[in-house]
């Protein structure tokens, strides 16, 4: 039975296809959306153009090794807090720590068994999950997800359980561009039917009730929470 991922968005970058085609295949009959690349710049432009939750990249792959795509996306904001898995068959010490160093979360050995690599992953994401239900404090903004609480330097703010729904998936990654469908997915998901004017009219109140600005509107795109 596939787990509860809230269509968590997947980049695997590795130069064999039968890995990618193994690999892909696993993720999506989990319940997870997939994108795949088959070198370090294709891998770059993914991951720039989709804004993954997890990317999964081959140690030594054409154009760009895995470890520099790694450090190029933890050079930019909207990658701090992305999820990153090195793939090697590259199985010594030496390799494995200057990839955790370069700022993987996880290193997974070839030849891959599909489970072992399935439990890892979702296995990342519960550590996620987990770390969602922190308190976040954002240069006088709060948020509360335990408690269900925003506070502006101190003072509370209340909002309707949809508009903090849509303020915490913002402000977990701040810098990150959140397509408008993947918006919906994760705040309305299959509750009801509603359209992209329903962000909009969200959006406006949240803006209005924080009276900050620290959501950006990228034209024809999405949002992305800046402050």
């Amino acid at each position: 039975m596939a787990m509860d991922t809230n269509t968590r968005k997947v980049l695997i970058a590795d130069d064999e296809p039968d890995i990618l085609e193994i690999l892909k295949y696993n993720l999506v009959k989990e319940g997870y959306e997939v994108v795949t690349a088959k070198d370090g710049d294709e891998a770059l432009e993914k991951a720039r153009r989709n804004q993954p939750d997890l990317v999964i990249l081959d140690v030594m792959m054409p154009k760009k090794t895995g470890v520099e795509v790694c450090q190029l996306l933890r050079a930019q904001p909207a990658f701090k807090e992305t999820l990153i898995i090195f793939l090697t068959a590259i199985n010594d010490e030496g390799t494995q720590i200057k990839g955790l160093e370069t700022g993987a979360d996880d290193y997974i050995s070839k030849p891959i068994s599909p489970k072992v690599f399935l439990s890892r992953v979702n296995a990342l994401f519960r550590r996620l999950n987990k770390k969602e239900t922190k308190k976040l404090e954002l240069n006088g903004l709060t948020i509360d997800p335990e408690r269900f609480m925003v506070q502006v330097d101190g003072n509370d703010v209340v909002l309707a359980k949809k508009e903090f729904e849509l303020l915490h998936l913002l402000a977990q990654k701040p810098g990150r561009v959140f397509l408008r469908n993947e918006i919906l997915n994760q705040v309305w998901g299959n509750e009801v039917i509603v359209g992209d004017r329903t962000i909009d009219v969200h959006i406006r109140k949240i803006r209005q009730k924080l009276g900050i600005d620290c959501i950006t509107t990228v034209k024809g795109v999405g949002y992305k929470f800046e402050l």
